[in-house]
């Protein structure tokens, strides 16, 4: 029989999770369509979006749904009509929502042959399918326009399944649909969710990246996760190339395509401690990588990383502190073969850290150190106008502060700074064309809102 109704189930996790927000500090990108689901504020999930607070990671943990609204439901009984279970259950109103980002740019010395001083309007415009599917299915699925192309595409997108275990030791375990190493994780420590949150998209930025940073929108991964005791997560995932725009099925036209199925791994283990919460972890993934076409040799990636989250409650507030350190170590069989690599072999390292201090009800300030090292490699890293290196070294090295005010809990003006003291390979001529790392040095002025 339909029936229009609270689901019960539902109203005893939202007391779990409410009594997990009371006991743990507060501290997914901010949704409305989650807040009006839930029928909670957006700073339930964040503090300052898209920072996940402890009630914000439990929510994700769980699939996307719990509903503290209206549900429409049907149950079904069994032949026996001694027992029922649920068959259908939606939300009253629709999962849709949005986010519009412009931002204002000036690089402390100008890119040769362009203008100085931009206003990207939008920098970014999102659309979100973010909320309950049914019960134990929840998404999040974010449709992105692109400024340059001036059309939408597919970013990043999480469906999830979530159960728990019931017994003297509590388990939350589910499986992961998304396409973007780390968009599933539940801590703003990895690639897909760590500092800085957004920046310009004008700006120059370093040359060298790791694998596990720049597989999003180009593959699509399965997963299967648990949380032990709210102690333990682990989670392993398998992902396939999946580029939207390519030739499917893949051939020898694509770049950039996965040999076989790339696993993807997350261990970590958090505890809290009165006011005190940490998280230690570790997070990876192994990929052979075709740069063009889908035969002869690839490049083999291994990205192993290690990360941390610290958190202190205060009366008025919370500090934050975030960390990681990805060792990627490289060993380029295509690419030296068709030699557009000096070595067979080389490894990069990167490294984040950043500390937030948030007062209540909106003003946040972060400051955070980033460097980024390897082995020289002048097939790799060569000299060109502004994105080049000069040393065929990759290293860059810098601070990044930014000064966030949320004067509603769904709008936020950031302002942010970045010095570089290195910028691919060198802090003087890095590019070969006169440009220094200084140079690159950037103020960023940003409105977000989402609705």
């Amino acid at each position: 029989m339909k029936t229009y109704n609270f689901n019960t189930k539902s109203n005893i996790l939202l007391g779990i999770l409410l009594v997990t927000l009371i006991i743990l500090p507060s501290n997914m990108l901010a949704t409305p369509s989650y807040a009006r689901q839930t029928g909670m504020s957006c700073t339930a999930c964040h503090t300052v979006y898209p920072q996940l607070t402890a009630f914000g990671r439990a929510f994700k943990l769980n699939g996307y749904t719990l509903t503290g609204i209206k549900t429409i439901s049907e149950e079904v009984s069994k032949k026996d009509n001694k027992d029922t279970r649920e068959y259908l259950r939606i939300l009253s109103i629709s999962a849709l929502s949005g986010m519009f980002q412009t931002g204002y740019t000036n690089v402390s010395k100008t890119i040769p042959g362009t203008q100085n001083n931009n206003l990207e309007f939008p920098q970014q415009l999102s659309l979100f399918y973010a909320g309950q599917v049914s019960p134990r299915i929840g998404t999040f699925i974010q449709l992105t326009l692109d400024n340059e192309s001036g059309t939408f595409g597919l970013d990043n997108t999480d469906i999830r399944y979530a159960n728990q275990l019931s017994g003297k030791i509590p388990v939350t375990y589910g499986l992961t649909l998304n396409n973007n190493p780390t968009a599933q994780d539940l801590w703003n420590t990895t690639p897909a969710w760590g500092y800085p949150y957004a920046s310009s998209g004008v700006a120059p930025t370093p040359g060298a990246g790791t694998i596990i940073e720049n597989l999003g929108g180009t593959v699509a991964g399965l997963g299967a996760y648990a949380m032990i005791n709210n102690i333990f997560y682990l989670e392993l995932s398998g992902y396939r190339t999946a580029q939207l725009g390519a030739a499917l099925p893949p051939d020898s036209s694509v770049e950039g395509a996965l040999k076989s199925t790339s696993p993807y791994w997350r261990a970590a283990i958090q505890k809290q401690i009165g006011k005190n919460y940490i998280s230690v972890g570790t997070f990876g993934i192994a990929t052979k990588l075709y740069p063009s076409g889908i035969s002869g040799s690839t490049d083999d990636f291994t990205d192993v990383a290690f990360d941390m989250q610290y958190e202190r409650q205060f009366t008025n507030g919370q500090f934050t502190l975030h960390s990681s350190y990805i060792n990627e170590n490289q060993k380029l069989n295509a690419s030296y073969g068709a030699g557009d690599s000096e070595n067979l072999s080389n490894n990069l390292n990167k490294f984040n850290i950043d500390g937030s201090v948030y007062f209540k009800p909106g003003i946040n300030f972060t400051a955070g150190y980033f460097s980024t090292s390897g082995s020289s490699d002048n097939g790799l890293y060569t000299p060109s106008e502004v994105d080049g290196s000069n040393s065929g070294i990759p290293n860059s090295s810098g601070i990044r502060t930014q000064f966030d005010y949320l004067p509603w809990a769904n709008t936020k003006l950031s302002l942010q700074y970045f010095a570089y003291s290195k910028f691919n390979g060198s802090k003087n001529n890095y590019d070969g064309f006169g440009r220094n790392a200084s140079d690159n040095n950037m103020l960023y002025l940003q409105f977000w809102f989402a609705f």
